[in-house]
């Protein structure tokens, strides 16, 4: 009732109908090869995380250029991490009779879990992390507030696909889907729906200020940042996840669907651990003891800048005849 009357009375001072549209296509084609945008969506969020991640690292006291090599190992371990949980909650939609098992591997038709990619990619960033003899607490700790923003990014791949909107409603806000997908979901043309896409992307953002402005006045360190950002997201994704009527072939297990109960044991994970982290402050180090590390083109830089400056201050003291033998002579063009 209070969204209709909110709706009609701010349509009425605008004058026009109020609610999200969804994009008439989600696919755009440069000759044979075709543009997602839930694929754009995705690789922009990668991009941005590794970019504010690489900030992070650096003033924690890492090289510059580090976070990109581990990305390497992470974004596909993560990938494939995410599209293994995905699978494994919705099986049916590949398996089930009718169905082709083929479209598990069409990753770019959607459908990443974010769990299955963030447990996955984790494990290569500790292969990543351990080839380079970086500690892995301090490391997640710099990722960690970047995953939220690209997870807030990467929603809007949804939208794209019309896919995992919310319940019908009257909001301003509502979402517009296609005739086809509202009927496909069981609702008449013309519904709109909770933009839980928009949620989830808007409260990411918010976590996301919260880690950083808390982390730059508490120093926080082994692992509590990570925590901290588990704690956030899964805070959001439980109230996020009951609007959400997309179907979930492992849901309804005592009640709720299968997300919000991975939300809950990792939320509670989440607070035992900062419970008994309690008190510990920032490592000082963040490389291994007696790890040695490879030369990087900045460490190159400053070797080069160095023998240089040794370089000039020999000559120097040539020319200024500091070490001739008695008797000897300089000459000077």
């Amino acid at each position: 009732m209070m969204g209709a009357m909110l709706n009609a009375a701010l349509g009425s001072l605008l004058a026009v109908p109020l609610s999200i549209p969804s994009p008439s296509e989600g696919v755009w084609h440069l000759g044979p090869v075709p543009l997602r945008g839930y694929a754009l969506c995705i690789i922009l969020g990668v991009a941005a995380a590794i970019w504010i991640g690489e900030k992070r690292w650096v003033a924690r006291g890492g090289t510059a250029g580090e976070v990109m090599d581990i990305a390497i190992w992470a974004v596909p371990f993560g990938i494939v991490g995410g599209r293994l949980y995905h699978v494994a909650t919705d099986w049916e939609l590949y398996f089930g009779e009718g169905r082709r098992p083929i479209e598990a591997l069409y990753v770019w038709n959607g459908g990443l879990g974010i769990w299955g990619a963030i447990a996955l990619g984790g494990v290569g960033a500790w292969i990543g992390a351990r080839s380079r003899g970086i500690r892995f607490l301090p490391l997640a700790d710099a990722l960690a507030p970047g995953l939220l923003v690209a997870q807030a990014i990467g929603r809007w791949g949804n939208w794209f696909n019309q896919e995992l909107f919310g319940k019908p409603t009257d909001l301003p806000w509502g979402l517009e889907v296609s005739d086809a997908v509202a009927r496909a979901a069981g609702f008449a043309p013309g519904t709109t729906f909770h933009p839980t896409f928009l949620y989830e992307c808007l409260w990411n953002l918010a976590a996301f200020a919260v880690l950083i402005v808390l982390d730059r006045r508490l120093r926080l360190g082994h692992g509590r940042v990570l925590a901290l950002y588990v704690v956030a997201y899964t805070t959001g994704r439980v109230w996020n996840e009951m609007l959400r009527i997309d179907d979930v072939q492992l849901e309804n297990v005592l009640g709720l669907r299968w997300n919000v109960w991975t939300s809950i044991i990792l939320f509670v994970g989440a607070v035992a651990y900062l419970v008994v982290t309690r008190g510990r402050g920032r490592e000082e180090e963040v490389y291994v003891d007696g790890f040695e590390r490879p030369a990087t083109v900045a460490d190159g830089k400053a070797d080069t800048k160095a023998d240089t400056k040794a370089d000039a201050k020999t000559d120097a003291k040539t020319d200024t005849g500091a070490d001739v033998e008695p008797g000897a002579t300089t000459e000077r063009e």
